[in-house]
């Protein structure tokens, strides 16, 4: 997407603290960290919502999951994190491009 800053820092246009990327996703450190250790993980298919979810939409959380499940302890998550998936203006979603957060490093406080 034209105006979407997760789809320009994918392809290069802005620069991000990149710490993994593969030919599906890229994870970055947040820049308004919420813990720690605050990355996003963002599949490099664009699509906003769960509602646009499709076969292939599926397979690429699927492997999103998959992912963050063999790189947490690389990203400094071995004592466990948070997932947490915005979606809408209500749930928090200020960047229309789907991605999760994983929050770590320390201590989080409960809902």
């Amino acid at each position: 997407m034209e105006n979407c800053i997760f789809c320009k820092i994918i392809a290069g246009q802005i620069p991000s603290a990149k710490v993994y990327e593969d030919d599906k996703l890229i994870v970055i450190k947040d820049i308004e960290p919420k813990a720690k250790l605050h990355y996003l993980c963002i599949p490099k298919t664009h699509f906003a919502y769960f509602t646009e979810m499709d076969d292939d939409k599926a397979e690429t959380l699927k492997y999103c999951f998959q992912t963050i499940a063999n790189i947490y302890k690389d990203l400094g998550l071995e004592d466990g994190y948070r997932v947490i998936i915005n979606q809408g203006e209500n749930g928090g979603q200020t960047v229309k491009h789907l991605h999760i957060h994983l929050l770590g490093g320390e201590v989080l406080g409960g809902f």
